[in-house]
This record gives C-alpha cells, sequence and structure tokens, in this order.
C-alpha cells in the first residue's frame, strides 16, 4: 500500500506533477543525506534540477514537501520488505527475514533512523501528525500480515508492540549494535510466547 498524505495532486498538468516528483525525490535523497534539519529549501533545490522559487512555487508548505518526502521514503521501504518476504514460502522464514532486512536497513544507514526519528519528534511538537500515522500504520499492516500468516492471536496488537520493539532496537543498534540472533530472542519473547 503506498501512503500518500495530502498533496497539490488535484488540478496539476502532467508536466507539474513530473517536478514535484522531481522536488519530493530530492527532498528524499536530502533527507537521508542530511536529516531533517539540513531539509531545507536551499537543499533540496541543489539536489534537483529545480530552483529554490521552483521549489516554493509547488511547495508553498514545506512541511507539506517533507511529509510527501517521508512517506515515499516509507513506501520504497515497505516495499523492500515485501520484496524480502515473497523470497520466502514458510511463514516463519517469512517473517525472520523481513524483519532482519527491516533493523539491518537502518543498521546499514544510521542517518535514515536519525531522519525516521527527527521527522516523528517534529511532526508530533507541530501536533500535525496526520501523515506520520499514515507511515505507522503501513509498517503495522504489513507486521500484521506477517504474524498473522503465523496463526499468531489478535496479530495486530502483536504488530503493534513489534512495531514499538523495532523502534527502540533501531536507536539501541546505533548506540551498541547486537547480533541479529539476540535480537531475535528478545523478539520471540515478546511476540511468538
Amino acid at each position: 500500500m503506498a501512503v500518500t498524505p495530502p498533496g497539490l495532486r488535484e488540478a496539476l498538468s502532467p508536466n507539474q506533477l513530473a517536478k514535484q516528483e522531481q522536488i519530493v525525490d530530492a527532498a528524499r535523497r536530502v533527507l537521508v543525506r542530511d536529516g531533517l534539519a539540513g531539509c531545507t529549501a536551499r537543499a533540496i533545490a541543489d539536489a534537483s534540477p529545480l530552483t529554490k522559487s521552483a521549489i516554493h512555487y509547488y511547495f508553498s508548505d514545506l512541511d507539506l514537501l517533507i511529509d510527501r518526502a517521508m512517506a515515499a521514503l516509507v513506501t520504497d521501504f515497505l516495499a523492500e520488505l515485501r520484496t524480502v518476504a515473497t523470497k520466502y514460502d514458510d511463514p516463519e522464514e517469512r517473517l525472520w527475514a523481513v524483519l532482519e532486512a527491516y533493523l539491518d536497513t537502518f543498521a546499514s544507514n544510521p542517518n535514515a533512523a536519525f531522519g525516521w526519528f527527527e521527522y516523528w519528534v517534529a511532526v508530533g511538537r507541530a501536533k500535525h501528525v496526520r501523515a506520520a500515522e499514515a507511515m505507522l500504520r503501513s509498517v503495522i499492516e504489513l507486521l500484521t500480515d506477517l504474524l498473522g500468516d503465523l496463526g499468531i492471536d489478535d496479530p495486530r496488537a502483536r504488530a503493534r508492540a513489534l512495531q514499538s520493539y523495532l523502534l527502540g532496537a533501531i536507536v539501541q543498534q546505533n548506540v551498541r549494535r547486537r547480533p541479529f540472533a539476540t535480537l531475535r530472542e528478545e523478539i520471540e519473547l515478546l511476540c511468538l510466547a
């Protein structure tokens, strides 16, 4: 499921939509590279073929642009996890492969983890959480599907607990990396016991 926060998609020509997508793509790259604080109109313009004034023309609200860029990052992340899932017929193997890929994504790119958390903190402080909630729901849906395939009782509640654990594990892995086998034992206690 694609995560699309509200945008300026109404009444735009195909050319204008393409320019918006160029801007969103540039904002994605800036978010991953520089984090939320570095995601300015100037930095986005520098990462795209468009000017700073074009950024403001297509996105008069930089928060909306950042919501769209984060949603695109989460959509890509979920697509990668679903690709991993398709490689496994056994539901348990599928779950563990997806969870390992989930954690590896952030371990191999700490800036992605920091950007994810910076975004959540910023939207929480601004009380502008609608887009972030949609992203979180989409991650929980994937986890619910994976746990549901195992026949676990109340897979949605366990998926929410698992997502909370994974978010904490991402932070901890940036402080003190632990092998996936150790994390797996903890996840088994949390979700499969």
